[in-house]
């Protein structure tokens, strides 16, 4: 957890917690990305890491999405601008992404046992 979040609270410089937000997402997506690579490069040792990094920052991303939620509590409390939007869109997109990679994947897993018997 960084300096600008608690367990129970998001920095009032709300921001700062947004850009955290993105910069968590966008982790997540690229880890994801990169796990792809390595399982079509046939590393899966490195994919499997890259992958649950991607995990870990998705976690990170959904904690801070959460408290954001909670702070607003449906009311329109907090202010909605371009920047949350453009975080929550790379939130969303790093959770897809990390579900296709993970069967894209074991796809590539497949492959690689086949070709070994081939």
């Amino acid at each position: 957890m960084s300096e600008l979040m608690t367990e129970t609270e998001i920095s009032p410089d709300f921001e700062s917690t947004i850009m955290e937000l993105l910069v968590f997402s966008g982790g997540a997506r690229s880890s994801a990305l990169m796990a792809l690579q390595q399982a079509r490069a046939g590393d899966f040792e490195a994919s499997a890491k890259h992958m649950a990094e991607s995990k870990q920052s998705v976690k990170k991303a959904h904690l801070i999405q959460t408290q954001l939620i909670g702070l607003d509590e449906g009311c329109g409390k907090l202010t909605i601008n371009l920047i949350t939007v453009h975080a929550q869109d790379h939130l969303m997109n790093a959770m897809v992404i990390q579900d296709l990679a993970d069967d894209m994947i074991e796809l590539y897993r497949r492959q690689a046992k086949m070709e070994i018997r081939a």
